[in-house]
């Protein structure tokens, strides 16, 4: 069970992820993001270790309000190997030092989330310790999901992870309405857009081989 301690942090998650979102391909903004923290949910680490969040952030710098997935795993010591995926450092005001990284790129964050889709998982509530999120869906049909390692990859529609068996896995950066026709499952969250009104997509999407 992840705690959610009432702290501070330095810098923030909004203040790394204002620096990051520019350089991804699928972020659509044109100068430095105007982030607002929109919505999102947590999942539990069996091990107690590490933190995994998926935040929506909304960023307002543009024309109109985009909703931005970033899936983060928080740590206490580096990743090793993933230091191309680290979205920066922070100081807890209570765990002292975290290391932020990219999930797409974390086995911890990955296996969570598959045993979401197979209701192995349940979502947490963001911001309160041991409450379970019951607006997160989600659902699959299909074979028992491979773990192990995942081939990465990254283009202007969002993240993509190649799963042992070919299964693929995406995270659609920005939110979906709806899944797409190939999807054999999916994970649905909910947020808050600028003027207040709590709107739902589709976060991650399923398409087995």
């Amino acid at each position: 069970m992840a705690i959610i301690h009432n702290t501070t942090l330095r810098p923030t998650k909004l203040e790394l992820l204002t620096t990051w979102l520019p350089t991804r391909p699928w972020y659509t903004g044109t100068g430095t993001p105007e982030l607002a923290k929109a919505g999102g949910f947590r999942l539990d680490d069996p091990e107690g270790e590490v933190g995994i969040e998926f935040m929506v952030a909304v960023d307002s710098s543009g024309p109109e309000p985009v909703a931005y997935l970033a899936p983060l795993t928080y740590r206490s010591a580096p990743l090793p190997g993933a230091e191309h995926a680290l979205v920066g450092t922070m100081e807890h005001g209570v765990l002292g030092p975290r290391w932020a990284y990219d999930g797409t790129h974390d086995p911890v964050l990955r296996t969570e989330l598959l045993a979401l889709f197979e209701g192995r998982a349940q979502a947490m509530a963001q911001s309160i310790s041991d409450t379970p999120d019951h607006e997160v869906t989600h659902s699959y049909t299909g074979p028992a999901l491979p773990t192990g390692p995942a081939e990465v990859t990254e283009d202007q529609d969002g993240t993509a992870l190649t799963l042992p068996d070919g299964t693929l896995l995406r995270l659609h950066r920005r939110p979906r309405p709806t899944a797409p026709e190939s999807a054999t499952g999916q994970v649905t969250g909910a947020w808050n857009t600028p003027d207040g009104t709590r709107v739902r997509g589709v976060v991650a999407s399923l398409h087995t081989p």
